[in-house]
């Protein structure tokens, strides 16, 4: 259920009832949440969801069979992140389900900065700045865009340009193909002029 229905639907039910925000959170959620929830702006977690289903007696029409798979998806990535298994969050959930178009980006985000983290360490730059360049892209998208992470990621990728810069630069220094292969680019220039 898309997070719009699934808000407009607790705010129904809420209203219905005649329980104020304040009412129906208790001490579970913050009310704030409960107000992103209704406009839309925040999806519920699975534990919240069936505590707000109880408390405004909401049959369990809310965990439709079609979204059950998507907030398992949820839980499985959060527990990803938590271990820090970066690689196989990245790998399960790069094409993520759409109910959760705001977790899912920033989850990505934090697993791919993470996991760059780990190629960095274990002198795997190249592969590094491709995940660095996609946490700048996750950090960037949906409710819980991270410019902090996104800023970390681009000096992270700075980093590793200047790294692979001066290595390439001292290869070529160092290595007599690319000593030839200026001179026959140098010698062209001097023939075409």
């Amino acid at each position: 259920m898309n997070p719009s229905l699934l808000g407009k639907k607790i705010k129904e039910a809420r209203l219905a009832k005649k329980m104020t925000q304040k009412e129906v959170v208790g001490n579970f959620i913050t009310r704030n949440m409960l107000s992103q929830i209704e406009s839309g702006n925040a999806m519920p977690s699975l534990k919240t969801l069936k505590y707000l289903s109880q408390v405004l007696d909401l049959p369990d029409l809310i965990l439709k069979e079609e979204t059950l798979p998507a907030y398992t998806q949820l839980q499985d990535a959060k527990e990803l992140l938590r271990k820090k298994n970066y690689q196989e969050l990245i790998e399960k959930y790069s094409a993520y389900p759409q109910e959760f178009r705001d977790e899912f980006p920033a989850m990505l985000a934090l697993a791919c900065l993470g996991f760059a983290k780990q190629l960095i360490t274990a002198g795997q730059l190249p592969d590094a700045a491709s995940l660095l360049k996609n946490a700048i892209f996750f950090s960037s998208k949906g409710l819980y865009a991270n410019s902090s992470l996104k800023t970390e990621s681009i000096l992270l990728l700075q980093e590793i340009a200047e790294k692979l810069g001066s290595y390439y630069l001292q290869l070529s220094a160092s290595h007599p193909f690319f000593e030839e292969d200026k001179n026959s680019h140098k010698n062209k220039e001097e023939n075409e002029s």
